[in-house]
């Protein structure tokens, strides 16, 4: 199991690099990955983490937000429509605050699972605002900075 990075470490604000054909052909080490970042998720009570997350700078994020668990390799995301809502998160990186995020509500996904192959998947509830707060980590992105409002737990 990994340890989680906290803010303040500079992969965190980066953005992270595309993961390669030739990574997907070393599925052994990929998996490997994938099983570590499931379990450090789970560990710390999270819905998603992303690799950063872990110190390393791979466009990949891990998630169970209601429609079980799902790796989510270069993944983008674009919205279905102009709705949005301001809801509470928290982030397993920045561990003493949460805070209300808007977000949009409908989104679609576009990823590479674990083998490569290209998918997509509609997004409402919290998985739409997970795979939004999970792909602004690979751009160098963390809540507290779109936050409306902030709060110590």
């Amino acid at each position: 199991m990994s340890e989680v990075v906290k803010v303040g470490k500079a992969v965190l604000r980066e953005v992270a690099k595309p993961v390669t054909e030739e990574e997907f052909l070393q599925h052994k080490k990929m998996k490997h990955l994938i099983a570590d970042m499931k379990k450090t998720m789970y560990a710390e009570n999270g819905v998603g983490l992303a690799a950063p997350q872990i110190g390393l700078s791979k466009r990949i994020f891990v998630a169970d937000c209601n429609e079980g668990f799902d790796v989510y390799i270069n993944p983008e995301w674009e919205p279905l429509d102009d709705s949005k809502v301001i809801e509470t998160e928290g982030c397993l990186s920045v561990s003493d605050l949460y805070g209300e995020v808007e977000r949009y509500a409908h989104v679609i996904v576009k990823y590479q699972d674990i083998r490569g192959k290209r998918k997509q998947k509609k997004a409402t509830g919290l998985f739409a605002r997970c795979v939004q707060h999970e792909i602004d980590h690979l751009n160098g992105t963390l809540f507290i900075d779109k936050a409306i409002t902030l709060n110590k737990r």
